[in-house]
Parts: structure tokens; C-alpha cells; sequence
């Protein structure tokens, strides 16, 4: 069965609803509300009665089975124990999925894992899906829908999320909100009995409202399908992983958490390298690759150039790039055309430098040529904050710049300075352009990208 229903419910139940805050079954009902979720909202509670949050006063049902409509997705938000009866009633009602948030079964060992395994033998017997148990819920943003205890306010945008981890994937929705990193759906996962990352990329490989996705994982369940299904996408969208427990003390921290088996590091990373999966080490790099891979259109040639005002970021940006083995473009007769933005003692040789007097018309003129130019197919702007140009300014620019040229090569850029700096990465980003306070960062990123397109070209079917 697909999974329309988990991201485009028609209704839902909360079972486990509470009008206390503090509360899981509180939060969950609070987010779907106010994040604006269309369809109908069913609270069940064993108390029954009647339920007022966020202004909209709601009847509360005894069970599942008394709401007269149709159920498409069913949220549990019970004990472990109460568990396997409620979803023998979500049978019943003809439910199509169901996020168990619940926590107690297979991370707790043998005894866990067998009341999981009955939980999945419900699920089939009525032809449900079942997501987790033990996680923080689901997210999609065109939906309008946030059915998690997490953050509210989910920036919608064009990359999927998927964590194993409940505290950390919550925790890195904030992180999000704060670093302007567009979401199109959240999904936690907790113990995979059912629905894994698999099926998620079956998903989100037609879901014209994700470009990239991303993974939390500390194990698969089964390796070889998650391999083959991860080639396919890899063809037609990047997979980014953060893959936790290299050390052996934390595959064994992996496996008491969500009941992992981890296996060995080495062979997940040759399977990763055989599937176009991108694997980044740090929540930083995943999220920096993130953000060039979701927004920016593949290269259509190896020719990278480098425009700066300062000298010193000109060189780091330029050793970066040598050893991530990007090509930067060194034909000087075309470059000569940078001439033309910078004073005599200025230097087209790329990296460009503008030098230190570079002001608005500079970059902007800078910034045109090269977007325009045929044989240069990528560029890195990069700015060192002067009293010359105000950094909001120059993202302004590159916004109207780059919008103009019509978006067609990737650009990236880093801009190094204060608290305006910071203000206009956040305008970039904003804006869907990857922008980075660090020069290494854009080149890195960039990087990615170009590895996630040559995989592709080599493995075109």
C-alpha cells in the first residue's frame, strides 16, 4: 500500500488527545491546528467528554470506532500497553496508517521486539501501514500538516527530512527554523517494524515537492533493499545520510536506543558510494550539502569560477576547491571580461578579486558576466565585510541577479563578517541560495553537488 495517506490525510485521529498542556497527546492537537491542517481532526480519549485548544472546541470519542466518518490516518499517543488494542480498533475503522508514538517495545529488547511484531501482523491483517513506534510523528508541509510534538513552525521548502533519532530529528526541525532551511516533509521513524527509510524513498523519489532528502540513520533493516531502492532515487534526486554508530561503542549506543542492529561502518559506506548516497559526517555538513543540493540546478559543465574582494578568502576558497577536486576556469581570455569591474590593481585571474574597493556596481556587473557567459558553469561569490557595501545590499544583488538570469547554474556564496553578514546569508537562504559564512562551506557544498551529478551521468540507465 502507498503512503498518500500519511502525507495527504483527508482526517485524523488523535488517540491519546489531552487539552493539558505539557501533555504529548496536547501538543500534537495544538500543531496540527495551528500549523493550519485542513481536514477533519478527531479526538479520542477513554474519558470522552468534550475538548477546547487553540480556540476550536472539539468532541471528544470514547474509541475509534464511535466517530461516524471515515479515519484515513490514526495518531497513538498511548501507553505501550493500551497499544495493541487500539490498533486492533484502527483495524476495524478501516485507518490506512498509523504513527505510533508510543515508546516500549522492540528498543527494550526480546520482549519488545515480540509485541512489535504483533502490532505489524495487526497492521497487515487490515491492510494498514504503520510508522514507528517510538517516534516524534510526521510533517508535511504542503499539507499543511505537522502531526508531531516538535517545533510548530516548519519553514516550507524543498527538503525532506528523515531521523531514526525522535529528540535529535526534533531538535534539527528547530535548527531549520533558525538556519532558513525549507522542509517539505519531516518524518521520524523510531523502530522501522513497518515503514522504513525504503519506502519513504519510494515516496519522496515522485514527490514533485522534494528535491533532496536527507537521513538521520543508526541501521537498516534490510541492507540490500534499501540499496537498491536508493540507486533508483540517487538517478533522479541526491540522498544525503548522516550514519551514527561508526565507533563500536556507538553502534552499541545505537542499538539500545532504537533497537538497531548497526552493522559494520566500512560496508555501509561502499554501499552508500554504490548508491549515489552522499554520506556526511556532521549535522553541519549534512544540512550545508542540504541546502546547495535542494535548491540550486545540476552544473552543466566543470568550469568554476571564484569572484572575491579580499585576497585571503580568494586562496582558502581556492584550496578548498583544489582538494575537493573541482575545476576552476583558467581560460584569461575570457576572464578578462572581469577587467571591466575592478580597479587596474584588481586581478581576473580566477579567483577574481575585485580588491577591497568593490561596491555595488562591481559585484553586480561581476555577478551579471558571469551568469551570462557560456563556459563558466558555476560560481562562488564570496565577500569579506568592508564599510564599501553593505552585505544586505550585495544579497540583494545576487537575489535579483540571479532570478534574472533565470536560475540556471548553480551559485553559491560566502560572506564573512558581523551581525549584517549574517542578516543577508539569512536573506540568501532565504531566497534559495545556498549562503554560508564560511568560504570552505559554499566550496564543499558545491562539491557535493557536482559528485551527486557525476554519479548520475555515469549511472544513466
Amino acid at each position: 500500500m502507498g503512503l498518500e495517506a500519511l502525507f495527504n490525510p483527508k482526517s485524523i485521529a488523535v488517540i491519546g488527545a489531552s487539552s493539558k498542556p505539557g501533555k504529548i497527546g496536547y501538543a500534537i492537537m495544538k500543531n496540527l491546528i495551528e500549523y493550519g491542517y485542513k481536514g477533519k481532526i478527531y479526538p479520542v480519549n477513554i474519558k470522552g467528554g468534550e475538548m477546547e485548544i487553540s480556540g476550536r472546541k472539539f468532541k471528544v470519542y470514547k474509541s475509534i470506532l464511535e466517530i461516524p466518518d471515515e479515519v484515513d490516518m490514526a495518531v497513538i499517543v498511548v501507553p505501550a500497553k493500551f497499544v495493541p488494542g487500539v490498533l486492533e480498533e484502527c483495524g476495524k475503522k478501516g485507518v490506512k496508517v498509523v504513527p505510533i508514538i508510543s515508546s516500549g517495545f522492540g528498543e527494550l529488547g526480546e520482549e519488545g521486539k515480540k509485541v512489535e511484531q504483533q502490532l505489524v501482523e495487526t497492521a497487515k491483517k487490515y491492510g494498514m501501514r504503520i510508522l514507528g513506534p517510538n517516534i516524534f510523528g510526521v510533517v508535511y508541509t504542503p499539507a499543511n500538516l505537522n502531526a508531531t510534538f516538535g517545533p510548530k513552525d516548519v519553514l516550507p521548502g524543498p527538503l525532506a527530512l528523515i531521523s531514526q533519532s525522535g529528540a535529535l530529528g526534533i531538535a534539527l526541525m528547530g535548527w531549520t527554523i533558525l538556519e532558513k532551511i525549507g522542509l517539505s516533509a519531516v518524518v521520524s521513524v523510531g523502530n522501522k517494524a513497518d515503514i522504513d527509510d525504503a519506502d519513504l524513498l519510494e515516496f519522496f523519489k515522485d514527490d514533485e515537492n522534494t528535491k533532496a532528502i536527507l537521513i538521520y540513520m543508526e541501521g537498516v533493516k534490510d541492507g540490500r533493499r534499501f540499496m537498491e531502492v536508493a540507486k533508483e532515487v540517487s538517478k533522479k534526486k541526491p540522498i544525503i545520510v548522516i550514519k551514527a554508530g561508526r565507533s563500536e561503542r556507538g553502534a552499541k549506543a545505537a542499538a539500545s536506543h532504537t533497537g538497531s542492529l548497526a552493522g559494520s561502518d566500512t560496508i555501509y559506506s561502499a554501499a552508500f558510494k554504490q548508491s549515489g548516497v552522499l554520506r556526511a559526517l556532521t549535522i553541519g555538513e549534512a544540512f550545508d550539502w542540504a541546502r546547495a543540493l535542494s535548491n540550486l540546478p545540476e552544473p552543466q559543465g566543470d568550469n568554476v569560477v571564484i569572484i572575491t574582494n579580499g585576497g585571503g578568502i580568494g586562496v582558502m576558497a581556492t584550496d578548498a576547491a583544489e582538494e575537493e577536486g573541482l575545476h576552476l576556469y583558467d581560460n584569461l581570455e575570457e576572464l578578462k571580461i572581469f577587467a571591466n569591474h575592478m580597479p587596474p590593481f584588481g586581478s581576473y585571474k580566477n579567483p577574481v578579486d575585485l580588491t577591497g574597493m568593490a561596491d555595488a556596481k562591481s559585484y553586480e556587473g561581476a555577478i551579471r558576466d558571469a551568469l551570462a557567459h557560456p563556459e563558466m558553469h558555476s560560481i562562488v561569490v564570496l565577500y569579506c565585510q568592508t564599510a564599501v557595501l553593505d552585505p544586505r545590499e550585495l544579497a540583494e544583488i545576487i537575489i535579483r541577479e540571479y532570478n534574472n538570469s533565470g536560475r540556471k547554474k548553480p551559485l553559491v556564496v560566502a560572506i564573512v563578517g558581523g551581525s549584517e553578514a549574517k542578516e543577508a546569508i539569512n536573506k540568501l537562504n532565504e531566497n534559495g541560495i545556498p549562503a554560508y559564512p564560511e568560504p570552505e562551506r559554499a566550496i564543499k557544498s558545491l562539491s557535493a553537488l557536482y559528485k551527486w551529478s557525476k554519479w548520475k551521468e555515469k549511472h544513466r540507465d
